[in-house]
């Protein structure tokens, strides 16, 4: 043998060459490399949202005296190429959020944007360029089998960090980076199909090499024989079923199922990879440590938000209205106060009605009122603030499980006045504001008008007190029939009535389905309604003709309302400097 290939075979066995350079030093060194990769990518972004920060804050002090903004009203032709043809551009075509729906039960999905796919293709060849460099493929077929086993084990377990890291709801990175939940969502499961897909590379390559000496059998039998063989064949068979059951369709067709499900896999896989790797006290445990705090600390964080704002000073009560066009307006008195943002959203427990699960639902609107009890006065300021309440209202859709049977409580009730008890989970969300934008439209679809009559009352205000850059704001709401108008008709009563609100805001409301012509009446000059769905690239283009400083787009909806108006945004990137925000939440 030469001594090229004796070094290389010690190698291969952990003993090193003659520079004293080992597998598991390689194996350290691609584990680190590969959170350097995240890391550095985080730095990016990091600054990018710091260059864009102070962006939005020179336009919205530079817009509080300038009611033409002319200046950042003027597009950046490489600029606007880039968003244009990466950061808003689906794959092909316009199809972004709209799912591909086979059938009511069966579906299959969302395609990611053009720039999300670049960011995962390369992050999985990375990864399987890391899983095969140096690996001694022209040596012996056990020791190439050894060093791909021992690589793919130790990245699997190294990706579990960000991977559960992205799975929070109470993600630190999410406000660092700016980048939204629904994101990171997207990121989880692919970083969660990256690693199943190593942990099953890990167990193959150590069955194919035990195979080449004592064969198939032998190599099988073994698996169950050796404790740390068979916690670790426990954690791939855990990683392999939620691959499968994590699936969009099975996620859509049963997704309590799946949460549940999916938790305890998942704890199964930590448990698992943790013994497999304490019994034989490998090096790669230390990836493993950081998993278990982020993950039991993102649910620590939960249940105290959860008991911060629903348990104590009374408790929360909740009104619960059926509307017309099966929804349901809720109205939650927080234990607690809570300081709302437009944006915002929170998780909703209720125990009467289905005591697992919990939805996120955009925070319509928000007051402050005082709960006095009937013959109680308040005797001084302590008693005072102890009665303050924070109302959160809601307006959820009636589709099936949880809301539709919420629904149903409701509408059985007399007047459709339910009361109950909700326990909410959050803020989440709000960390965007349309502050900076001498233009802004809203476009919402349905009760996607949550995510917008927020905003609206904010920027009205903004506009009365001189402190956003803000001088139009465009409402477009789609609906199927006048009665939707119910949803919010209290708020936008109040919206209405603003101060300066004639000045600065114009809503436009597209019925698609009237039943008759007589249902279609314009209030006023700035309170219009269509028959029909929009031409939203036609009703942006009007707007840029007319367009103070920059324009943000916002889209709160359903996929194919999202997709036309993030083409609408492409497809005017030359004519202004225009912006789009995206509200959506996948799942």
């Amino acid at each position: 043998m030469s001594a090229q290939g004796a070094a290389g075979k010690a190698e291969a066995a952990g003993e090193g060459d003659a520079t004293g350079w080992s597998p598991e030093m390689e194996n350290e060194s691609m584990s680190k490399y590969l959170l350097i990769i995240c890391a550095g990518v985080s730095a990016l972004l990091i600054i990018w949202r710091l260059k864009t920060g102070i962006m939005r804050y020179v336009r919205t002090i530079s817009g509080l005296t300038n009611d033409t903004q002319r200046y950042f009203a003027r597009p950046s032709y490489k600029f606007s190429w880039i968003k244009k043809n990466l950061l808003y551009s689906p794959i092909f075509g316009k199809r972004h959020n709209r799912e591909f729906q086979i059938s009511t039960a069966v579906n299959m999905g969302t395609l990611p944007t053009r720039f999300q796919l670049l960011f995962l293709i390369g992050y999985f060849a990375t990864n399987v360029a890391f899983c095969v460099v140096n690996i001694p493929w022209l040596e012996t077929y056990t020791d190439a089998c050894k060093q791909l086993r021992n690589r793919s084990g130790t990245l699997a377990t190294v990706n579990m960090i960000p991977l559960f890291l992205m799975a929070g709801r109470n993600n630190p990175l999410i406000g660092i980076l700016g980048i939204s939940f629904d994101t990171f969502n997207l990121m989880h499961r692919w970083f969660g199909r990256i690693v199943a897909l190593e942990a099953v590379c890990h167990t193959v390559a150590f069955w194919a090499g035990s195979a080449s000496s004592a064969g198939w059998d032998a190599a099988l039998q073994t698996t169950f024989k050796a404790p740390f063989l068979m916690y670790g064949f426990i954690a791939t068979c855990a990683f392999v079923v939620i691959l499968i059951q994590a699936s969009s369709i099975s996620r859509h067709a049963y997704y309590e199922t799946f949460k549940i499900m999916h938790i305890l896999l998942a704890a199964l896989a930590i448990v698992g990879l943790w013994y497999h790797l304490d019994l034989k006290k490998l090096a790669a445990l230390k990836w493993l440590v950081p998993v278990v705090p982020i993950w039991i600390g993102d649910r620590v964080i939960r249940f105290g938000r959860l008991m911060y704002h629903s348990v104590g000073n009374g408790g929360t009560r909740t009104l619960v209205e059926a509307l017309p066009g099966n929804a349901i307006r809720v109205t939650v008195d927080m234990a607690r106060p809570w300081t709302f943002r437009p944006g915002q959203h929170a998780y909703l427990y209720m125990p009467s009605i289905s005591f697992w699960q919990s939805h996120p639902f955009s925070v319509a609107w928000s007051e402050e009122a005082e709960s006095l009890s009937p013959g109680k006065l308040a005797m001084n300021r302590q008693d005072v603030l102890a009665m303050q309440k924070t109302t959160m209202s809601f307006i959820i859709r009636a589709r099936t499980g949880m809301t539709h049977n919420l629904y149903q409580r409701a509408a059985e009730c007399p007047e459709g006045c339910l009361t109950t008890t909700c326990l909410v989970e959050g803020p989440y969300g709000g960390e965007h504001t349309m502050h900076s934008y001498g233009t802004v439209m809203l476009f919402a679809g349905g009760v996607g008008i949550t995510h917008a009559v927020p905003h609206v009352r904010d920027l009205v205000a903004g506009f009365a007190n001189g402190t956003v850059a803000t001088r139009k704001v465009v409402l477009v709401w789609i609906i199927q029939s006048p009665e939707h108008l119910e949803w919010i008709r209290p708020w936008m009563t109040e919206i209405l009535a603003m101060d300066r609100r004639r000045e600065v805001l114009r809503i436009m409301l597209f019925v698609s389905r009237p039943r008759s012509t007589k249902e279609i009446h314009s209030p006023s000059s700035t309170v219009q309604m269509f028959p029909g769905r929009p031409n939203i690239e036609t009703l942006m283009s009007m707007e840029m003709e007319q367009q103070i400083g920059h324009m943000g787009v916002s889209v709160c909806g359903p996929g194919a309302l999202s997709d036309e108006v993030r083409l609408a945004v492409r497809r005017n990137q030359y004519n202004g400097s225009i912006d789009f925000i995206e509200e959506a939440f996948s799942w």
